[in-house]
């Protein structure tokens, strides 16, 4: 063989090597895509097994809803440690679709409510930062647009026969803030009995009624393309039920309830202090409670988005693909190594988000 056909030949080889590998991720995909299990409402979850001193994360309380907690730092480091222990089946993914649950449809709409009144329920002074309401904003109006959020567009729901994928993102919508608002109005009086852990607590009960309030001011409607993320100032704690408050176990939760028919999801955002809910990583911001509320947020948008109605995406131990990856920045690339996302200008440090497709914690999506 001459110099000239031996050169074709390694070249034709170089070609058909590339295109098997330009292909192998589609097949990879379709491999790694776990099998839908059987129906499971939503309240079918609390009946998965849990690990001996490790608390629920789906909980439900006694006016029947149900809600879908971020564990806080500590409480995040003690599952992975007494999962690892326990060897617990699957535990660190795959998220399963459990049939007949839904997803969030397209058109994602984030609808961002500041409640700062100018006293806690204790008569102190109340306060949140401009620079706070600033990220969540800004966290809000560019989440849909950009690699992080398209990490879910591989998710779906199947629903009358019908399969449908989470799209509507990436550069098809870069403007995902539905609205905000600014509310002053008074926090109602504390519930010794369902809020027991703080002078200043609010009550789920609460939460959805001033969301609710909101919403009704400001002519907003509920739907499964809307998120609504409730934000109270420094001080002022919740409590799911008198065994899941913000001082003990979570930093945030999403769960849901309707209205004429109409589900609002939402997701109850207390402020991010330093005893639970702030890793002590770097602030790209120069506002750590910020930059820590940002991504905790994004935890429970992405969580809402694959599962909103907690009948969905979650793992075998009941995880969503938030808490798999909850507190997991991966690399900061970004402003001098204090950020891993920047979005028109914007400066962002959120946690990354579980991919079934590579099986891992990712910043970028399939």
């Amino acid at each position: 063989m001459n110099k000239r056909n031996r050169g074709l030949l390694l070249f034709a080889s170089v070609i058909a090597a590339t295109a098997a590998f330009l292909v192998m991720p589609a097949v990879s995909y379709a491999q790694s895509e776990p099998d839908e299990v059987a129906p499971a409402p939503a309240r079918d979850r609390m009946k998965i097994p849990t690990i001996p001193g490790v608390p629920r994360l789906t909980v439900a309380n006694a006016k029947g809803g149900i809600a879908h907690m971020m564990p806080n730092v500590q409480t995040a480091d003690r599952i992975k440690r007494a999962v690892a222990a326990a060897g617990f089946a699957n535990a660190a993914g795959p998220l399963y679709y459990h049939a007949g649950g839904s997803i969030m449809t397209p058109g994602l709409q984030i609808y961002t409510i500041f409640w700062v009144p100018a006293t806690l329920q204790d008569g102190s002074a109340a306060s949140m930062s401009n620079t706070y309401k600033t990220v969540q904003n800004n966290l809000a109006k560019y989440f849909a647009g950009h690699a992080l959020t398209s990490i879910h567009s591989q998710y779906y729901q199947i629903i009358g026969g019908v399969k449908t994928y989470i799209n509507g993102l990436g550069k098809d919508q870069t403007d995902s803030l539905g609205g905000t608002a600014y509310a002053a109005n008074a926090f109602p009086a504390r519930d010794s009995v369902n809020c027991p852990p703080s002078p200043n607590c609010l009550t789920d009960a609460q939460i959805e009624a001033q969301i609710h309030k909101v919403m009704n001011l400001k002519g907003w409607t509920g739907g499964m393309n809307k998120i609504f993320l409730l934000y109270t100032p420094e001080g002022m704690e919740s409590c799911y039920d008198t065994n899941n408050c913000s001082t003990n176990i979570f930093c945030a939760y999403h769960s849901y309830f309707y209205v004429n028919g109409k589900a609002i999801i939402y997701g109850n955002e207390p402020y991010a202090t330093p005893n639970g809910c702030q890793d002590g990583g770097p602030s790209p911001n120069g506002d750590a409670a910020a930059d820590s509320a940002a991504s905790i947020a994004s935890h429970e948008i992405s969580e809402a988005m694959t599962d909103p109605l907690l009948d969905a995406w979650y793992a075998t131990s009941g995880d969503e693909n938030g808490d798999l990856c909850a507190w997991d920045f991966g690399t900061l690339t970004w402003k001098r190594g204090t950020a891993n996302q920047m979005w028109a200008g914007h400066y962002f440090r959120l946690q990354q988000e579980y991919s079934n497709h590579q099986a891992r914690c990712k910043l970028v999506g399939p």
